[in-house]
């Protein structure tokens, strides 16, 4: 994907690109420390590659370390927000059929108290 196609698409171009002033980002590439940032919303520029930032996902601050591939998008594309969904085992007996052989007969389904 191009930057320039990316820039263009969001933002009308005579305002350019949003992006949100680092001052410590000379330090934080010299040091390697992450920057820790609210601003998901903040095109990621060619400066900000190699610069770790911990961008906050709205739980927590996710680290995220800037390539060269992801500029022109934006800090909160690479912080996810949501936990994927993963369906629970309800009785812990019925899942392990290895367990379920030793345990012939002696396990009872019971509802949720």
């Amino acid at each position: 994907m191009h930057p320039s196609v990316v820039l263009r698409s969001g933002r009308s171009i005579w305002k350019g690109p949003f992006f949100v002033a680092f001052p410590n980002i000379r330090e934080a590439l010299a040091n390697n420390t992450p920057i820790k940032t609210d601003a998901r919303s903040c095109t990621i520029l060619p400066n900000f590659v190699g610069v770790r930032f911990l961008v906050h996902n709205g739980k927590d601050y996710v680290p995220v370390t800037v390539t060269q591939d992801m500029i022109g998008h934006k800090l909160g594309e690479f912080s996810h927000t949501k936990k994927r969904f993963v369906y629970k085992c309800v009785c812990w007996f019925s899942c392990r059929s290895s367990h379920r052989a030793d345990m012939a007969g002696t396990h009872r389904h019971t509802k949720n108290k």
